[in-house]
């Protein structure tokens, strides 16, 4: 089976920059449809609770529908060693010349608003070194990875030296990528159109070193539509030209599919949206979030805890209720 070489990410995804963020007149987005391109992990939550429970109604559906589709992996204070973690997931994915999909959630007080996803590296020093060795495990093998979902929106419930922090962590982690990792696609997460006004959330972006990252990732694990999405991040792209320079954005729309209801944290009647592939109105659609892991305990997900995987929500999010 042919490889993947590792400087043709691009070549090998047929991706490139979308026009608008550069300034040149807007081009037709690949007619994708087709995610051949991407990973699919055979271990993931939902395709384990599958094959664990083949006689159970809810099955097909969640092996079909969720546990078959490219997601992505997330690596954190959970993962163990994370060098031999994310080496091991690269490895996988290249033997079958796909690309893998990573996010990175081990930064020291993440979650500082919403609370439900709290812990991370135990300090900065401990931080540096974590994603010094989740970069270099990659080398040069094509990835992409989306780095520490709410780490910019989570603002104003953070202390000025816990901000300062924070966005030295994230700079320090965008060049790591650049540097160890150069076939990696990294994105820095810049929250949702609910959440910041663009022109606060390019400031920031700049201010944690998105320069040196491929750009930047929006709605992780939320509902907001695509299209709410792309404006936004549009919106963001132009301002980041304040700065001198413009980045391409990717969406999740893992769980966007019926939009937002006004809730975060495990709303019911939500509905999977458009599997990963290219274009869509980004760079990427990908789905960052496992459909049917539990933001917490609350929701519909009440008496779970973050990422626990529920099967109930997973099914009644296929069909929209």
């Amino acid at each position: 089976m042919k490889r993947l070489r590792p400087r043709t990410l691009a070549a090998a995804l047929a991706l490139t920059i979308p026009a608008v963020l550069l300034g040149a007149p807007a081009a037709h987005a690949d007619p994708v449809g087709q995610t051949s391109g991407f990973y699919v992990n055979p271990q993931s939550s939902p395709a384990v609770w599958a094959a664990a429970n083949p006689g159970d109604g809810r099955a097909a559906a969640i092996r079909s529908q969720i546990a078959q589709r490219p997601m992505a992996s997330w690596f954190g204070n959970w993962s163990g060693d994370i060098g031999r973690a994310v080496g091991g997931y690269v490895g996988a994915a290249d033997a079958v010349d796909k690309l893998p999909v990573l996010v990175a959630y081990n930064l020291p007080g993440r979650d500082a608003c919403g609370g439900h996803s709290g812990g991370g590296a135990g300090s900065v020093g401990a931080y540096d070194a974590w994603i010094s060795s989740f970069a270099a495990a990659i080398g040069n093998r094509p990835a992409v990875v989306v780095l520490e979902p709410d780490s910019l929106g989570d603002f104003n419930c953070m202390s000025q030296g816990q901000i300062n922090d924070r966005v030295g962590m994230l700079s320090r982690a965008a060049a790591q990528f650049r540097s160890k990792a150069p076939n990696t696609w990294a994105y820095l997460d810049a929250g949702n159109p609910g959440w910041i006004d663009a022109s606060t959330m390019a400031q920031r972006l700049n201010q944690a070193g998105v320069a040196n990252a491929r750009g930047f990732a929006l709605n992780v694990s939320n509902y907001f539509t695509t299209g709410d999405n792309s404006n936004y991040g549009n919106r963001v792209a132009s301002a980041l030209r304040n700065y001198g320079y413009s980045k391409p954005f990717v969406i999740d729309t893992s769980r966007n599919g019926n939009g937002p209801n006004g809730q975060w944290c495990n709303p019911g009647g939500r509905r999977i949206g458009t599997p990963s592939q290219l274009g869509g109105g980004a760079e990427m659609l990908l789905w960052l979030k496992t459909p049917g892991e539990s933001d917490g305990n609350c929701g519909v997900g009440g008496g779970s805890t973050a990422g626990q995987f529920l099967p109930e929500v997973a099914y009644k999010m296929i069909y929209g209720y």
